[in-house]
């Protein structure tokens, strides 16, 4: 089931990522005049509420398999989605408003804002793919040795099928047990 958990994070995490990554691009565009304002804050307030669900979703998700640590990594990005979209004033747009872009430097701090989420996001897809992989295959046997014995056979059959090459077939085979 915690394996599960990890899938669903990991794909929600790879939609965060490309987010992220769609928020940089339409922010640079903005900044170098190629779209203006008020349809680059309609493009980006489009997607805010879908970041901040999917955001909230895998913290909650943490939360509810006790997986701690991650929680804990979670929860200040996640309560900081919500101030921010909480808190954008009335006769606003969004949280991205025309009017206010260019204003007080709002355009950097969005472009560090979404460069600093790319980075978080980073973190968690490789730390999501971790623990995925080691979930799964902890449970590969109910052996002692924890199916390492099986693997490595399942290993040596995969590169044997391949072809292999470099010498690496022999060392494979030698160790075998």
């Amino acid at each position: 089931m915690e394996a599960v958990v990890f899938l669903f994070s990991l794909l929600d995490c790879c939609a965060l990522i490309f987010l992220s990554v769609y928020f940089i691009i339409t922010l640079s565009d903005l900044e170098c005049d190629y779209i203006n304002a008020r349809s680059c804050c309609s493009k980006l307030n489009k997607w805010v509420i879908p970041e901040l669900t999917g955001h909230t979703i895998v913290t909650v998700l943490m939360l509810a398999s006790l997986h701690w640590f991650i929680f804990l990594l979670n929860l200040p990005v996640a309560t900081w989605n919500i101030y921010r979209f909480i808190m954008v004033p009335s006769g606003n747009m969004g949280v991205f408003d025309p009017t206010e872009i260019h204003n007080r430097g709002q355009l950097k701090s969005h472009m560090k804002e979404a460069m600093i989420k790319l980075g978080f996001y980073l973190l968690c897809f490789f730390m999501y793919l971790y623990s995925f992989h080691y979930l799964s295959y902890s449970g590969f046997s109910s052996r002692p040795d924890g199916g390492f014995t099986e693997l490595k056979q399942a290993m040596t059959l995969k590169w044997l099928q391949g072809g292999g090459g470099l010498g690496l077939k022999c060392s494979i085979l030698s160790k075998r047990s």
